[in-house]
């Protein structure tokens, strides 16, 4: 059987989180290679891009939702329909990783899979002195009781941004060769901010 049959070529992965903590800075570090000091509030944004890896092209969503809690109809409906879940908390931020403990029971009852793919990511590590979430219990809490898997990353320095989606990715048997080629495409960014990668219409790109 071959590796198109065999995995997926298709997926969506959904940033959830409470409001502030940097959903969509990751979002968009990852896609455009920006960073904005401004919190904007979402309310859902669907972003698409495809993949050629190895002559098998690749389908990856990426869902932004709303931090507010007035949207519980929408935020099911976001879960039901991903396949990959990343739950962001600020590092200063007690309250949001509660709110992150809530999330996962609500993926869990909703998806009706103890498994399912779930990235735990502490977003703001920069800020070390104003740090009120200790990594250490986290990653316990995270890796040993809850069996899933823990970053800590930094939207704002690009620290971790590419590893959060490779951890997504990897979780959801999406072809193998995706992690490297992701990891390579990064490496040839330049390190100036002003950067914007070029946009075609199709909005896919090549990755060898």
């Amino acid at each position: 059987m071959s590796l198109a049959v065999k995995e997926k070529t298709q997926v969506r992965v959904v940033f959830l989180g409470a409001a502030g903590v940097g959903k969509t800075a990751l979002i968009r570090r990852f896609l455009q290679d920006t960073f904005e000091t401004k919190h904007r509030r979402t309310v859902e944004e669907l972003h698409s891009k495809v993949y050629d890896i190895g002559g098998v092209k690749v389908t990856v969503e990426i869902l932004d939702t709303s931090g507010s809690y007035s949207f519980p109809a929408m935020r099911k409906l976001s879960i039901q329909n991903s396949d990959a879940f990343a739950l962001v908390y600020a590092v200063d931020d007690p309250a949001s990783l509660e709110t992150v403990k809530s999330l996962r029971d609500e993926i869990l009852e909703v998806k009706e899979d103890k498994f399912a793919p779930i990235v735990v990511v502490g977003n703001k590590a920069d800020r070390e002195v104003e740090r009120q979430v200790s990594s250490e219990d986290t990653l316990s809490t995270v890796e040993l009781e809850w069996n899933n898997s823990y970053l800590e990353a930094s939207a704002k320095e690009n620290s971790n941004v590419v590893e959060v989606f490779k951890e997504l990715l990897q979780q959801v048997n999406l072809p193998s060769r995706l992690s490297p080629a992701l990891r390579r495409r990064r490496e040839t960014f330049p390190k100036e901010r002003s950067f914007r990668p070029p946009m075609n219409k199709t909005n896919s790109c090549i990755l060898s």
